[in-house]
């Protein structure tokens, strides 16, 4: 894992990093920030302010900053001279207790105060649409159960495999990707690992699904229930409690039937 930024930046040759944090409706906020200034911004971190964070603060409120975590950095596959960092939300050096992440942050905390390491999955759904939101963008997805429709997602491999082969050069363990329930709806899995992480490229995979899409002309959606009558996107979650170690599964019964 990264722990300077600057020096991730020279020897990634990146030129920018987007510090991210992730508001109260999921949205990613972040602050393009040009490399040469990334070491301060890792002390101190990007500035905000705290009315238009979208984490339920007041003009009263003063700035906001968030700190970018390096162990989260990613370089974008598809703009290698950007990096990406998630970060953690700071308000008078005390953490903002209702920054998703800080969050996730002190349940983690209080897991490994009992002896339990928490790993996680996801199953992210999402809708490929029209550029203008109105409509999904395959004209020709019309099943009335498209689930798992071969000939649907094949028109979609140019956006679909573009997306697998990141998450495969990320080191990810990307392993299937399918049309789901809904007509211009998929669903892309990698593997599980700690929550934060999982968390994280979860984030992640959210801009860099969307930013994919419109490279190729395309919207992508992540919304609940973007259109009356198809099936909304979900997104499962997989969780385990390991050993603090984080190398036994305490929820596994060698004994019992199903494990």
């Amino acid at each position: 894992m990264a722990t300077d930024l600057a020096e991730f930046a020279r020897a990634k040759n990146v030129k920018y990093f987007m510090i991210s944090y992730t508001d109260l409706f999921s949205g990613q906020r972040a602050k393009l920030v040009p490399a040469q200034a990334i070491s301060d911004m890792q002390k101190d971190g990007a500035g905000f302010a705290g009315f238009a964070t979208w984490l339920d603060l007041t003009p009263a409120h003063p700035d906001m900053l968030a700190v970018p975590d390096p162990d989260s950095v990613i370089q974008l596959p598809w703009k290698p001279e950007v990096a990406w960092v998630a970060a953690n939300c700071i308000m008078d050096d005390k953490e903002v207790n209702q920054a998703p992440r800080n969050t996730l942050k002190r349940l983690i905390a209080e897991a490994a105060s009992d002896g339990m390491h928490v790993k996680t999955g996801v199953e992210a759904e999402f809708f490929l649409i029209s550029p203008d939101g109105k409509t999904i963008s395959d004209e020709y997805d019309t099943a009335s159960k498209p689930c798992y429709d071969q000939q649907a997602v094949m028109r979609r491999y140019d956006v679909i495999a573009e997306i697998c082969d990141h998450m495969l050069a990320l080191g990810w363990g990307a392993y299937q990707n399918d049309h789901e329930d809904a007509n211009g709806q998929f669903e892309m899995n990698w593997a599980f690992d700690d929550a934060l992480a999982t968390a994280d490229k979860h984030s992640f995979f959210k801009f860099m699904v969307k930013s994919i899409a419109e490279k190729h002309g395309l919207r992508a959606t992540f919304m609940p229930k973007p259109f009356q009558g198809l099936t909304g996107n979900g997104c499962h979650a997989h969780i385990s409690v390991w050993d603090k170690a984080g190398k036994t599964n305490v929820f596994a019964d060698n004994s019992m039937e199903l494990g």
